[in-house]
C-alpha cells in the first residue's frame, strides 16, 4: 500500500469517486484553478486495477488536501499475483473491453496531450495504438498499419475526420475497419454527416470511457 498526500486544494466529498473518471475535474478549483485534461486518474486507476489493484482517494474537503492510496496485492515468491475480483462499474467496463483485447487502433487527434493520454488509456486495456496529430497522418499510419479500429477527432488539421473516414472507406481493406468519430460538437450541429462520412459511432467530448470502449468492441 502507498499513500501519495498534498496540502492542496482538497477534494468535496461528493467528488472523490468521480475524480478517477475521464476528464474529470474537481470542482473546488480555488485560486484560479489549475490545467488540466482530467485523464490522468483514470490512466492510474485503469493501470493499478490491471495488476489486481485498487485505487482511492481521500479529502476533508476544500483546501484540506487531498490522499491518493493505491493497494497491489504481494505475491508469493514465484506465484502470479492474484487478480481482484472486479464491481460495479468497473465490471462493466471490463466486460466492454474483454472482446477488444489486441485491436489496433489507429487514434488521432490535434490536441496532442489529450491524444497522448487515451492512448495510454486504450494502451492500458491491450490495444495497440498508432497515434496521428492531424488529419493527413491519421491517413498515412492506416495506409501503413490497415488497423482494426481508428478513432478521430473531427475538427483536425490537413484533413478532417470526415475527410479520413471517407479515405478509409475507399481502399480495399477498409470496408471493416471500425470508425468511431470524437466531437466536440452536439448533435444538433452535425447533420448526418459523421454517418454520411463512413462512421460507425459517433461520441461527444467529454467522452465516456464505457462508451468508447463499447464502440471499439462492436468492431472485434
Amino acid at each position: 500500500m502507498v499513500d501519495v498526500e498534498d496540502d492542496g486544494i482538497g477534494i468535496a466529498p461528493h467528488r472523490l469517486d468521480d475524480v478517477f473518471e475521464m476528464f474529470s475535474q474537481a470542482e473546488t478549483k480555488v485560486h484560479g484553478g489549475t490545467p488540466g485534461l482530467g485523464i490522468g486518474l483514470a490512466v492510474v486507476r485503469s493501470l493499478v486495477e490491471l495488476h489486481g489493484g485498487t485505487v482511492r482517494a481521500f479529502s476533508a474537503g476544500a483546501d484540506q488536501g487531498t490522499r491518493v492510496r493505491v493497494t497491489l496485492p504481494l505475491a508469493a515468491p514465484g506465484a502470479d499475483a492474484p487478480a481482484a475480483a472486479p464491481t460495479g462499474a468497473d465490471s462493466a467496463a471490463e466486460e466492454a473491453a474483454a472482446g477488444t483485447m489486441g485491436l489496433r487502433v489507429v487514434l488521432a487527434d490535434d490536441n496532442v496531450d489529450a491524444a497522448e493520454l487515451l492512448a495510454a488509456f486504450l494502451q492500458a486495456q491491450g490495444h495497440t495504438i498508432d497515434l496521428a496529430f492531424d488529419g493527413l497522418a491519421a491517413i498515412e499510419r492506416a495506409r501503413a498499419v490497415r488497423p482494426d479500429a481508428m478513432v478521430l477527432d473531427i475538427g483536425m488539421p490537413g484533413a478532417t475526420g470526415y475527410d479520413v473516414a471517407r479515405w478509409v472507406r475507399l481502399q480495399p481493406w477498409g470496408t471493416h475497419v471500425r470508425l468511431v468519430a470524437v466531437t466536440g460538437w452536439g448533435h444538433e450541429h452535425d447533420g448526418g454527416q459523421a454517418l454520411d462520412a463512413g462512421f460507425d459511432v459517433r461520441l461527444v467530448k467529454p467522452i465516456v470511457m464505457d462508451q468508447l470502449l463499447a464502440a471499439l468492441g462492436d468492431g472485434a
